[in-house]
């Protein structure tokens, strides 16, 4: 409950709308449940609420998330049955870029889809969008190792910020590459992003209160 109380206040303080935001961590320490608390942070608002979270999944199912979400409070069934909530399973709704027929993993296809959805909703719908990524690096294996386009997508989907003013938050791991110099995909989204939040191990290491 506490360390809830003090991600509220630290996010808090934060202006996400119309912003991109960029969520780092590393293999001892997982950037998730910042995401996780965005996303309940996005759709936490009063049922006749306008607000929209379009969500992008590479990770993990549906049903990953909405576990999660309903530990926190936040249904999320209920929030796709009010179409405030819509869910991308890139696995089963862009498999491999439909049969191997296209070379971009299916990433075009899959902003199209994102765009059309958005560009269906209500008017009153379009000034509140966020789009959550989860997680960039499992794009890249989608898109068969293809920096340029995982870049693309992203500034593709950065287009709807400007457009619609939408939230973009994306998810990345960034000590997953083995090279000293840091790729220049990382370099491209810190650049794209306004917000940027790093998951770190404590210094002291592991502790029972923070890493349960």
């Amino acid at each position: 409950m506490e360390q809830g109380t003090l991600l509220d206040e630290a996010l808090g303080s934060l202006h996400l709308s119309g912003r991109v935001v960029l969520l780092e961590d590393c293999v001892e320490t997982s950037a998730a449940f910042v995401l996780h608390h965005i996303l309940k942070r996005s759709l936490s608002q009063p049922p006749h609420s306008s607000n929209v979270v379009v969500f992008v999944a590479f990770a993990h199912p549906f049903s990953h998330y909405d576990r999660i979400l309903r530990r926190l409070g936040c249904n999320l069934v209920v929030q796709k049955d009010n179409n405030r909530f819509f869910f991308f399973d890139v696995l089963v709704d862009c498999p491999d870029g439909e049969e191997g027929k296209n070379s971009d993993g299916g990433l075009v296809a899959l902003y199209g889809k994102i765009q059309k959805t958005i560009s269906a909703l209500p008017q009153e719908n379009k000034n509140c969008i966020t789009v959550m990524i989860d997680d960039i690096s499992l794009m890249e294996v989608a898109a068969k190792g293809s920096t340029n386009l995982v870049l693309d997508f992203l500034h593709y989907c950065h287009t709807l910020v400007s457009e619609f003013g939408c939230s973009l938050v994306m998810l990345n791991h960034d000590d997953i590459y083995s090279d000293t110099v840091r790729p220049s995909l990382i370099l491209q989204m810190e650049y794209l992003a306004d917000i940027l939040i790093r998951a770190e191990p404590l210094a002291t290491g592991l502790a029972s209160d923070v890493h349960g």
